[in-house]
């Protein structure tokens, strides 16, 4: 028997329709990175369509005439699926499927089979399985060519009416159920294990996909994780202990990264995920400063922060990458802009320390410097300071214990509760 020795990548052709609110530029360059995703699926894009059009078809989305193109570019340079850049109705999507000849798939689909390919944990997995099933059961339909209705008789059997397509979608909602349960008791177990982590300081590195993050969570903390030049690389959360240049330890998660039509589906899967930003006490935003439309990216990623209901928490811009900027004078020009930044190459190690000052910053003002006063019975008082706080000073006096201390808040509060002969003074 003869090895097959062609190791050539599928051929897609990808689709984006321009309209008044996206321009064919704004087009080309989604295009670009769905190439990009397509390549992480393993899928070579050999052509780029784009439809002028003030509104999509309802029937095709980019209309008959444009249809029979992609048709046509398909069998001549033998592509074996069809992307398209923005998400289809399950209808849309039948009907390409029919006219074309060729599975066709969108921008959400192609998102998801990543996520697939890429979940590790038991966490990212159930999500992923949740996510994907959102989106087929609304497709179920175009699925099956017969609706051969089944006959009754047995014990299990409704009898005549119940069609395999009713069975299939009952199935679905049956595992979405079973999936959800899941995800409750994983997200139950991980918020058991951030409580154990509330008297620490914590960081979260979020950022459009391939910004990155992972390779600077790796300078950062030695964390090894993988770090590629490809989207969407690593998708469960990691959490790491980095030492500031105080001495003091805090925790530094790295999360899954984002970007533009991030699909719905998995952002609500993978809400237990992004807790750890929601809980974090500092985001560190990181930008690939190297992009063409870098800006663009932080405005995708600030998107997707709003849609979780993450505003207004400390945040720094790590404008990552500075050894491969585009342009002399971008950094100029960012420097000037009224946000709290810092410039960095997690690759070179360029900018980390003054990033680990800012970082230090914060987490010092997250802390009260207060001096209180403690029965001289309390013992248990004075080791609880110890152990959440710094101490900074100890003094005996008649009256009581006088004690200076840095600590946070909620540990403040946590040991005012418990010991209730404590006074502030």
């Amino acid at each position: 028997m003869l090895e097959n020795t062609d190791t050539s990548l599928p051929k897609a052709i990808a689709v984006g329709v321009a309209s008044g609110r996206v321009s064919k530029r704004d087009v080309e360059e989604h295009l670009s990175e769905l190439a990009q995703l397509a390549e992480t699926a393993g899928i070579e894009v050999v052509e780029t369509v784009i439809q002028d059009r003030r509104s999509p078809d309802p029937a095709t989305y980019i209309g008959s005439g444009k249809v029979e193109e992609v048709h046509l570019a398909a069998v001549a340079l033998e592509a074996s699926v069809i992307l398209f850049d923005d998400e289809l109705s399950p209808a849309q999507q039948r009907n390409l499927e029919k006219i074309i000849g060729k599975p066709v798939t969108d921008r959400t689909g192609l998102i998801l089979d990543i996520f697939s390919r890429h979940a590790r944990t038991r966490m990212a997995k159930t999500q992923v399985e949740l996510a994907q099933l959102q989106y087929t059961l609304p497709r179920l339909t175009g699925m099956w060519s017969h609706f051969t209705k089944q006959r009754g008789g047995g014990v299990n059997m409704k009898g005549e009416g119940e069609t395999q397509l009713e069975m299939d979608k009952r199935m679905v909602k049956t595992r979405m159920s079973e999936l959800r349960k899941e995800l409750l008791e994983i997200a139950l177990q991980a918020s058991v294990r951030r409580k154990g982590r509330e008297d620490v300081y914590k960081i979260s590195l979020v950022g459009y996909t391939n910004a990155g993050k992972s390779t600077l969570m790796n300078a950062l903390t030695a964390a090894g994780v993988l770090a590629e030049n490809k989207l969407f690389a690593t998708l469960d959360t990691t959490m790491r202990q980095l030492s500031l240049p105080n001495g003091t330890e805090v925790v530094m998660a790295d999360t899954v990264g984002f970007i533009r039509k991030l699909p719905h589906q998995l952002v609500a899967s993978f809400r237990s995920t992004l807790d750890e930003v929601v809980d974090a006490d500092l985001l560190l935003h990181v930008v690939d400063t190297s992009h063409a439309e870098f800006e663009a990216q932080i405005a995708a990623t600030e998107a997707v922060l709003t849609e979780l209901g993450i505003t207004g928490k400390p945040t720094i811009l790590v404008y990552n990458k500075i050894d491969a900027l585009p342009e002399p004078g971008l950094l100029d020009r960012l420097r000037a802009m009224d946000t709290e930044k810092a410039f960095v190459s997690a690759k070179t190690g360029d900018g980390l320390g003054d990033l680990l000052q800012a970082i230090q910053h914060h987490q010092e003002q997250a802390f009260l410097t207060v001096t209180l006063l403690l029965p001289h019975t309390d013992g248990k008082a004075m080791t609880l300071l110890h152990q959440s706080g710094a101490v900074l000073d100890t003094q005996y006096e008649p009256e009581g214990v006088i004690v200076k201390v840095k600590i946070s808040p909620a540990n403040l509060a946590r040991i005012e509760s418990t010991a209730p002969g404590i006074q502030r003074i």
